[in-house]
């Protein structure tokens, strides 16, 4: 029989870079910058699209879900990430750990599922463009968005109930700056074989299913690009597309290769493990909203304009 206390320990502790501690003054503005970086460009993408009637189209409907995903698990892991290299934080109660888990993941699986449907949208504009828009209406584009943040939620929804129901025995040094699932199963002393079943079932049901329709939609995207007769309009045609590949290839990439190294790699140095697991959540919020303000005509007008009309008022507030 285990106790109150074996079952439900009061705190975690987080781990930031072992062997680094005497760094840590160095790492302060390297990640300041970063999730002021994407809290304030995702939130401008968002703003952009919101204050941009000409936005409202599928492409950046689809566009601002996944800036609204990557605001979600930036918000997600900032509180211990600066709280270990600001002030030296590094317990976190068991409740807090369990919605830090739940909403990193589900914000992850969302994120995942918008670039699935974004993948989607290149393909049905560049194979169909003269019915784009009466396939792609507003009511499934919003359809869309509502079902893959509620299957993202469901999905998580057992987890952390089944973590409460564990006996830890007074395990509670966790190997991340933040609480994730993978983690806290290897932490338990009784029987989590459901637990993992259940977390590589949603892994692979996301994003191993994710990537291979994505991988599908370009084979297909590919193969529509080859029968236009025009050179430059393959390539014109392509060129749509580049900000969506580079999206998948940042999001996707340091995800796979981080399993490689779980898998491959296991006596390396705890700093890669954790230099990687900031990679995957931390680039792509980061990088997203820079490549498509920088690749994208519109985004870049309506962000000129937004700048314009908040000079325009402050000047006429001073005045």
């Amino acid at each position: 029989m285990f106790n109150r206390s074996q079952l439900t320990p009061e705190y975690f502790l987080l781990t930031g870079l072992p062997g680094l501690e005497t760094f840590y003054p160095w790492f302060i503005f390297p990640f300041c910058s970063t999730y002021l970086v994407a809290l304030i460009g995702n939130s401008l993408i968002l703003a952009v699209i919101k204050n941009s009637p000409s936005l409202h189209q599928p492409m950046y409907l689809f566009l601002a879900m996944l800036a609204f995903a990557e605001l979600g698990v930036s918000v997600s892991t900032l509180p211990t990430v600066l709280g270990i290299f600001l002030l030296g934080a590094h317990e976190i109660s068991f409740a807090a750990c369990l919605l830090q888990m739940f909403s990193i993941h589900s914000f992850s699986i969302m994120e995942s599922g918008v670039l699935l449907a974004m993948s989607v949208d290149h393909f049905v504009a560049i194979y169909n463009p003269l019915r784009y828009t009466a396939i792609l209406t507003l009511p499934r584009i919003v359809g869309t968005g509502a079902a893959l943040g509620l299957k993202s939620m469901m999905l998580m929804f057992p987890l952390p109930f089944l973590l409460m129901h564990l006996p830890f025995c007074g395990h509670k040094v966790l190997s991340h700056s933040y609480c994730l699932h993978s983690d806290l199963i290897q932490l338990p002393c009784g029987n989590t074989r459901l637990n993992s079943i259940l977390g590589l079932c949603i892994v692979t049901s996301t994003f191993g299913l994710d990537l291979l329709l994505i991988i599908v939609s370009y084979v297909l995207i590919l193969y529509t690009v080859l029968g236009i007769t025009s050179g430059e309009g393959r390539w014109k045609t392509l060129n749509t597309c580049v900000s969506h590949i580079c999206a998948v290839l940042m999001y996707y990439v340091p995800m796979i290769s981080m399993a490689l190294v779980h898998r491959f790699m296991k006596h390396a140095a705890p700093a890669v493990h954790l230099l990687l697991a900031n990679v995957c959540l931390l680039v792509t919020p980061v990088l997203n909203p820079i490549i498509y303000s920088v690749k994208t005509k519109q985004i870049r007008k309506g962000l000129i304009h937004l700048f314009l009309q908040k000079i325009i008022r402050g000047s006429v507030l001073m005045r």
